[in-house]
């Protein structure tokens, strides 16, 4: 595999060639990221050539509908998954509360759900309403030092009445990598579905659900590149088994089921662009000619070695410092490139003091609540979060490093 081209990449973001960018590194890719340009472009001629009500005979309605369904078609393959399988909505936290009130009309009192509190509050907080209607909720607690996820904790949760396990591919504050696969496999032995909130993973590398195996996987396209769309897959054993709640004359088409309002026509065309840049990395790098999934894959896994690399440096600059806390791993194999630190002090003051010296990042809880405080951090001086991904380069990092140096 050979080593990702930063300014091919950086190319295809009009981003990095914007004056009133210049000299600004963004370190807040975990609360959304830059867009490329083939996501600009479709929603773009969306808007200008086919901005008419999908799907009818005529030429700019029939287009544009062709574009939607590229959108889910393409995707869905670089995913591993069925077309049909992958759905579209407002945002993630919207989606994770459709598939609730799904999941609430399908259990009975007694059943339980498994809930970590790791999470970013939409893949907690709707699963744990259902407590209301006397559903068991039971917490997948952290590590309170480390903040990672103990797997017999888990198979000592699991039982006969766990109907549903949810828990985050990565947390947006710990950033650990948690194991798809293998969770998934213990709670499908012990019976339970499971859902996977993939926001903060999916922007280093869209992952093969398909391999992975579980049966919901969440994630957000403007944190991937793209426009402000949520992505739900639901795998259909489980979609056809859950109540409809759409219209119900859309109650037979699964991508229909789970999305109760109008779509957004022109997002979810423009987010084959999303597919379009995967493409153009695959290609510009020499993957793999054919299969959408390994080209996916080949895609994800420069992203991930450049990624390490350019982490790696950072952990190390800050794992040892007695005047801040290092949330999560100080291993870069083993996390995203999101890192939270906490300063015993404030840390929105902080991120303003970064900005002195051209650094975007963040301070705050993050929708975090809930692993922080398992942490000990207080969720009201938050934490300093600093994320990027592939297209960040190592001239990024150093100026990242030389103003921390100043600010801490």
């Amino acid at each position: 595999m050979g080593t990702l081209d930063i300014d091919f990449v950086r190319a295809q973001f009009p981003a990095f060639a914007e004056p009133s960018l210049k000299g600004q590194a963004f370190f807040e890719n975990a609360g959304g990221s830059y867009t490329c340009r083939p996501v600009l472009d479709r929603l773009s001629r969306f808007y200008t050539q086919r901005k008419v009500q999908p799907y009818a005979p005529y030429d700019a309605s029939r287009l544009g509908g062709e574009e939607m369904d590229e959108a889910r078609a393409r995707l869905a393959a670089i995913m591993g998954v069925d077309t049909d399988e992958l759905s579209f909505g407002p945002s993630t936290t919207q989606n994770t509360y459709v598939l609730a009130q799904a999941f609430r009309q399908w259990m009975k009192p007694g059943d339980a759900i498994i809930v970590t509190n790791q999470d970013h509050e939409a893949n907690s907080g709707p699963w744990r309403r259902l407590a209301d209607d006397g559903i068991e909720i039971r917490e997948w607690q952290i590590d309170p030092d480390s903040g990672s996820l103990s797997l017999l904790d888990l198979e000592n949760l699991l039982d006969e009445k766990v109907r549903l396990v949810c828990f985050p591919h990565c947390s947006n504050v710990v950033g650990e990598i948690n194991p798809v696969t293998e969770i998934t496999a213990i709670a499908h032995s012990a019976g339970a579905f499971v859902c996977v909130d993939g926001v903060s993973y999916a922007p280093h590398g869209l992952p093969n659900v398909g391999d992975l195996g579980p049966d919901i996987y969440l994630f957000s396209a403007y944190k991937t590149y793209g426009p402000h769309q949520g992505c739900m897959i639901i795998r259909c054993a489980l979609g056809e088994m859950l109540p409809n709640q759409a219209h119900h004359f859309n109650a037979g088409v699964l991508y229909k089921r789970f999305t109760p309002a109008g779509p957004d026509h022109a997002q979810i065309a423009a987010s084959a662009g999303m597919a379009d840049y995967v493409e153009l990395l695959c290609d510009h790098h020499g993957g793999p000619e054919a299969g959408a999934s390994a080209r996916g894959g080949f895609v994800h896994d420069i992203m991930r070695e450049h990624e390490v690399a350019l982490l790696q440096p950072l952990l190390d600059a800050v794992k040892d410092r007695n005047t801040l806390r290092l949330i999560g791993p100080s291993d870069a194999a083993r996390r995203a490139p999101t890192v939270a630190l906490a300063l015993n002090r404030e840390a929105e003051p902080v991120a303003a003091e970064l900005a002195k010296y051209g650094i975007m990042a963040g301070g705050g809880d993050f929708y975090a609540h809930r692993p922080l405080q398992a942490m000990g951090v207080d969720p009201d001086q938050g934490v300093l979060r600093l994320s990027f991904t592939h297209y960040s380069s190592q001239q990024e990092i150093d100026q990242l490093l030389e103003a921390l140096d100043r600010v801490l």
